[in-house]
């Protein structure tokens, strides 16, 4: 009888948490042995299907391509090495430009959009022309494509002739990119402000602190916690659309792709542009991920988000 109770002891202990190999002197339960040997035999076996997958799914992709009629005629036009070779320092000269602006215009999105939604949940009716105004600005930005935001921003403000305008178009189409940006990001802070409780405010608001000192000290702290992940895509679409500046002329990594293009008549520099973009957005993206997964978590453990 001893021995069954002991057994049973410790395999009470290993489901409600005990610690193998801890100071107690546990000693892990047969069962407790069985589940872990399953759970590696099921590891090891999903990441072996998982590889023969993605192995199959290479072989067949490149079959099927490299047996295409007119795949000999596309690698000289998209794949050419010697064209990579000469497009890979261009492009990543002009790919500095392309981080700047997405360091630029991102603070300046951040800042506008805070700004827009706050303007948008104001109260009061003294207040309705500001809310009007954000309102008809997060519309009309959104709805207005960005590739003729920025060919009105770039193109039309030069032909003003205003004095004091600059007519650079870096700096123009970092403008367009801030203005069209700032209205996703707006309501993306709209969506996070809105979704913290009011008893929230109205905590604050019975310890003493007005409505600006809530907002600041309560309310955009939580909103903001909660929309990391949809600013860091956000942040993601902005770092692949700052190439589009390229249209009013400057040299940015599209741009210089698009010289040698022009002058070779091969497509491969818009391959290697490409390439390079990915590789600057996948970090990002894996990021975005990474949060994600882990307020996922902290929500889940009923933790603070």
């Amino acid at each position: 009888m001893t021995v069954v109770k002991e057994e049973s002891g410790r395999d009470g202990a290993d489901d409600h948490g005990g610690m193998p190999g801890g100071d107690d002197g546990y000693v892990p339960s047969a069962r407790r042995l069985d589940r872990e040997r399953y759970k590696r035999a099921r590891s090891r076996r999903a990441t072996g299907i998982a590889a023969l997958s993605t192995l199959v799914t290479a072989v067949v992709l490149y079959v099927v391509v490299v047996n295409a009629p007119g795949w000999p005629r596309t690698k000289e036009t998209f794949f050419s090495a010697e064209y990579a070779r000469e497009a890979l320092p261009k492009v990543l000269e002009g790919l500095w430009l392309n981080v700047r602006l997405l360091l630029v215009c991102g603070a300046a999105v951040l800042v506008l959009g805070m700004l827009i939604a706050v303007a948008r949940t104001l109260r009061g009716p003294v207040f309705f022309p500001v809310r009007a105004l954000a309102a008809a600005y997060t519309d009309f930005f959104r709805g207005l494509p960005l590739i003729i935001n920025l060919m009105i921003v770039v193109l039309g403000v030069p032909a003003l002739r205003l004095q004091g305008v600059t007519v650079d178009p870096v700096l123009l189409g970092g403008t367009a990119l801030t203005l069209t940006y700032s209205a996703y990001v707006a309501e993306v802070f709209r969506a996070g402000i809105e979704s913290v409780h009011p008893s929230q405010r109205a905590a604050a608001r019975s310890l003493g602190l007005t409505n600006r000192q809530a907002l600041r000290h309560v309310v955009l702290p939580q909103a903001v916690r909660r929309q990391v992940p949809p600013l860091l895509n956000d942040l993601v679409s902005l770092q692949k659309d700052t190439g589009l500046v390229s249209i009013g002329g400057a040299i940015d990594a599209v741009r210089a792709a698009d010289i040698i293009v022009g002058r070779s008549l091969n497509y491969t520099p818009y391959i290697v542009a490409g390439l390079v973009f990915v590789a600057l957005t996948i970090p990002m993206t894996r990021l975005t991920d990474w949060v994600t997964a882990r307020m996922d978590r902290r929500r889940a453990q009923g933790g603070t988000i």
